[in-house]
């Protein structure tokens, strides 16, 4: 049993910025399920979303972010987050983050599906690798945070999980964390931020790095947060259809530099479901193109910015180049095969405008987190934004009130029972593929209740087992993974279920319109719901 001042689980944009603020005033361990250089955040291709230019203001990317939330988001929410994102983006270029510039060293900006102008700050097609390189040097570099590697949290510790001060608000403690060498340690800290990421992993087609199951969000529920929107998930439009491409993203940025999507045919086919054509919301892009490879019987569509010309296309997107090149497909002389594939989460764990939870002292922020920002429909190149601004917050409340709820507690150390170690390896590997194609086949871009109905019941026969084994073998990081995306996808199925209309990204045959009034879908472990959670 060990005592940081501040505990951040997952290390991407969120949660490293978290960790540089916070440990200005007290000591940080961050936790890396495997390697600091395997987040969400080093895939992000795009960029992230600021004004900057004289012809841009806070006004037109609220809006902007407010048309793609189609009534969801939170108003006061967008207002904070695109007013404090320049100052945010230039804390990253303070610590050495170098976006593109043109000729004359002004910055060169993207223009992105649903963006009304370009504002989208870059590194070539390879932002987050950028971003993340240089929050890694400045963290490496504290003497005061430490990194666990291949480390993952269990179980968030609680007031409650222990059963003290049952009358009074719950209150984190810090977690139980499988360490690398496979012993389970007990880690006590003043403050928690849950940063990791989404849950791609819950669909067999994803973007996503293998990271992504949903660890966090499934740690915050079963201790006892709310989680809102689970039913919010974008699909990418454009992923690289190969079958050892393993659904490599290819940039909205293409779009946004003119790519064009055309059936196999050649025909383009975007005029006929909006007026922006391929710059439309991805929500509207996705179904389009999963509309029309159902019309036609097709297993893809095509995506070209040949037109551009080869210095041009090798300039802007060089990791897309030779990645493509690699497979066989040359980007500068014709067209890719692309599919959609699971790409982000816009609900998560209900959080405030500082990033806490209904857990005092519990914070998240990232793609985990339900900010309100995203509503029903994230805007292309604000999640890195969200990112950067909620890790900035959350450290600051986090500091403004270190030690404000202290309580001293003792809890027990891990308690294997009567575990064993598991010779059944294939119970994790089958219900893991098992889940994806259902979750695929039944809740991907266009649902029914039918399909839901039917998503619902084989997830929860395939979570009892899941729960059984877990309480019969040892803990393993495969083990916990697939507990926690179990459970995140029963969530997402059951939000979907509760929602009787189509909106933003969730679109379903039997409530084709959108309701007047927006609504949140919420969910709590003890009270809005019959998931399990154990």
């Amino acid at each position: 049993m060990r005592q940081v001042d501040f505990l951040v689980i997952g290390g991407g944009i969120a949660g490293l910025t978290f960790a540089l603020k916070a440990a200005e005033v007290g000591t940080v361990v961050i936790l890396f399920k495997k390697d600091p250089r395997s987040s969400s955040t080093l895939w992000a291709q795009g960029g992230i979303a600021a004004v900057h230019q004289p012809d841009d203001s806070f006004e037109l990317h609220e809006e902007d972010t407010l048309a793609c939330g189609a009534g969801l988001c939170r108003p006061d929410i967008v207002s904070l987050v695109v007013r404090e994102g320049p100052e945010r983006v230039n804390d990253l270029i303070s610590l050495g983050a170098s976006f593109d510039k043109g000729a004359g060293g002004e910055y060169h900006l993207n223009r992105e599906g649903g963006h009304s102008t370009r504002r989208i700050f870059h590194a070539g097609d390879a932002t987050g690798y950028e971003i993340q390189r240089a929050l890694l040097h400045a963290v490496e570099a504290h003497p005061r945070i430490e990194f666990l590697t291949n480390s993952s949290a269990i179980d968030l510790i609680t007031t409650h999980k222990l059963k003290l001060a049952q009358e009074k608000p719950n209150k984190v403690l810090g977690a139980y964390v499988l360490r690398g060498d496979g012993q389970i340690e007990v880690m006590l800290a003043d403050k928690v931020l849950v940063a990791t990421g989404g849950a791609g992993k819950i669909y067999l087609y994803t973007s996503n790095p293998d990271v992504a199951t949903g660890d966090g969000i499934a740690m915050c529920y079963r201790a006892g947060a709310r989680v809102a929107n689970m039913e919010m998930y974008q699909f990418h439009p454009t992923c690289l259809f190969h079958p050892q491409a393993k659904s490599y993203l290819l940039s909205e940025a293409m779009r946004g530099e003119g790519a064009r999507l055309l059936r196999v045919n050649g025909e383009e086919f975007m005029q006929r479901y909006h007026p922006m054509k391929e710059l439309a919301p991805r929500d509207v892009v996705a179904r389009a193109i999963d509309n029309e490879m159902k019309v036609h019987g097709d297993e893809h569509v095509l995506l070209d910015i040949s037109h551009r010309g080869a210095e041009f296309i090798r300039g802007h997107f060089p990791n897309i180049y030779e990645r493509c090149l690699s497979y066989g497909f040359d980007i500068t002389t014709g067209p890719v095969p692309v599919v959609p594939a699971a790409h982000y989460l816009c609900g998560g764990v209900v959080s405030d405008e500082v990033g806490r939870t209904d857990i005092t002292d519990l914070y998240v922020a990232g793609e985990c987190a339900c900010t309100g920002l995203h509503g029903a429909n994230r805007l292309a190149s604000n999640s890195l934004l969200e990112g950067v601004v909620f890790g900035h917050r959350a450290a600051m409340h986090a500091i403004e009130n270190r030690k404000k709820h202290h309580i001293q507690a003792s809890p027990p150390a891990w308690d294997p029972g009567n575990a064993v170690d598991s010779d059944e390896q294939v119970v994790i590997t089958q219900n893991w593929d098992e889940i994806r194609r259902t979750m695929w086949n039944y809740v991907g871009i266009v649902r029914t209740t039918k399909r839901l109905e039917r998503a619902l019941h084989r997830i929860e026969l395939m979570r009892k087992e899941i729960q059984e084994y877990y309480h019969r073998c040892i803990v393993t990081s495969d083990l916990l993974e697939l507990r926690n995306l179990s459970l995140v996808a029963e969530l997402v199925v059951r939000c979907a279920m509760q929602r009787k209309e189509s909106r933003g990204l969730h679109f379903t045959m039997d409530f084709p319109d959108m309701l007047p009034e927006a609504r949140d879908t919420l969910l709590r472990r003890d009270t809005a719901t019959k998931a399990s959670g154990g």
